[in-house]
Order: C-alpha cells, then sequence, then structure tokens
C-alpha cells in the first residue's frame, strides 16, 4: 500500500514524516538540512521514493493567523511548484500548518527534550503534525 509524505518546508531545515503502511499513523522520518538549496531537498525526497512507496506529499503551509498569505507562504509554494515539476506521479497536497511548529515546541518541552536537540528534531515533529492533521481529515 503506498504511503504518504508529510513535509514541513523550511530554508535551512526540512522535516519529513511518514505514514504507516495503512495510512493510519504518521512517524517522523528525519529533518534534511538545505541551507536554502531546494536540490538538496529535492534529491533527498527522489533517494526517500526509491525506499518508500509513496503516492502523496502533504506540504504544510505556513499561513498568517488570519488566513492569509505570509512571506513563508509564498517560499512554499514556490517550492510546491518545484515538487510539482519534479515529482509529477505524486499527488501533492498543501494543508494548513498554523501553529505546527508551536505544537512542537509544547511536545518537546512535555517530553523534557534538552534545547541543544530541540532545533534538530522540531521540524520533524511538526511534519508529523502536518501528517496527521492530514490524515484526521480523511
Amino acid at each position: 500500500m503506498n504511503r504518504k509524505l508529510g513535509i514541513d518546508y523550511g530554508e535551512n531545515r526540512t522535516g519529513i514524516a511518514i505514514t504507516d503502511e495503512l495510512g493510519i499513523t504518521a512517524q517522523g522520518l528525519e529533518t534534511i538540512t538545505s541551507n536554502g538549496n531546494d536540490k538538496i531537498i529535492l534529491k533527498r525526497l527522489a533517494e526517500i521514493l526509491e525506499t518508500y512507496s509513496i503516492d502523496t506529499f502533504v506540504v504544510g503551509n505556513p499561513l498568517n493567523m488570519d488566513g492569509t498569505k505570509s512571506k513563508r507562504s509564498e517560499k512554499t509554494e514556490q517550492f510546491i511548484h518545484k515538487l510539482k515539476s519534479r515529482f509529477n506521479n505524486i499527488l501533492i497536497v498543501s494543508i494548513d500548518e498554523r501553529l505546527t511548529t508551536v505544537e512542537a515546541h509544547k511536545t518537546m518541552n512535555a517530553l523534557n527534550v534538552q534545547n541543544k536537540k530541540k532545533r534538530a528534531i522540531v521540524d520533524t515533529i511538526s511534519a508529523v503534525y502536518i501528517l496527521e492533521s492530514y490524515i484526521n481529515k480523511k
């Protein structure tokens, strides 16, 4: 069965999460460090597609609190365009990701994650929340 991949896109770090084979749960997969180079992200996604059978990318869209587009949202839309150009056989869904990073920080605080480690995993946890939101809407 095909899996879904959650993406919390960022210019420096992009969190990746994946569903189980039944599409019921989401697990953090990794954080891709790209330092502003989307080609690094696209290359890593292609490698992930070689390992897993993925039929959907779920990309978080960081809208403003009032629902309008933010500068980050516009950059994310540019990235989505690159995804569509590179992976035209994958369904690409954009969903509202407002407050996922806040929730990720709350989760890390509740688990007493050390501050040094938070930066490395916050994007992956956010990707899990993005993917869970998509799963719950289905």
